[in-house]
């Protein structure tokens, strides 16, 4: 005979018991970074979860994880954005003076 094969559940955190939930702790004392995996769903949704067994069930335990919405184009935008701003206040700033060309000659021994 074969032993009776584990149940498999997925959980979240928070639903498991105190008790299980300080035993995955005492498992991934230095987190779950290293263990975690994405889970994607059929209709495009995910989540992550880390495996978890006891004796009688085998669990992948959904971790909630924080994901930065901000793209890093939106963050290039604004930086290039403002520099562009700032390059056409500097090129039409409104004077009327001409600039120096090279081949003028600047006679440093004048006062002011």
């Amino acid at each position: 005979m074969t032993p009776n094969p584990k149940k498999r559940l997925v959980v979240s955190f928070n639903n498991l018991p105190v008790e299980l939930q300080e035993e995955l702790k005492a498992l991934y004392p230095a987190g779950y970074y290293d263990v975690m995996m994405r889970i994607d769903k059929p209709n495009g949704d995910f989540f992550y979860a880390v495996p978890f067994e006891t004796e009688k069930v085998s669990y992948l335990v959904k971790i909630d994880v924080k994901i930065d919405d901000v793209s890093d184009d939106d963050d290039d935008k604004d930086y290039y954005d403002d520099e562009l701003k700032g390059a056409d206040e500097i090129q039409d700033d409104g004077s009327d003076d001409e600039p120096v060309s090279s081949s003028s000659t600047l006679d440093y021994d004048d006062e002011i």
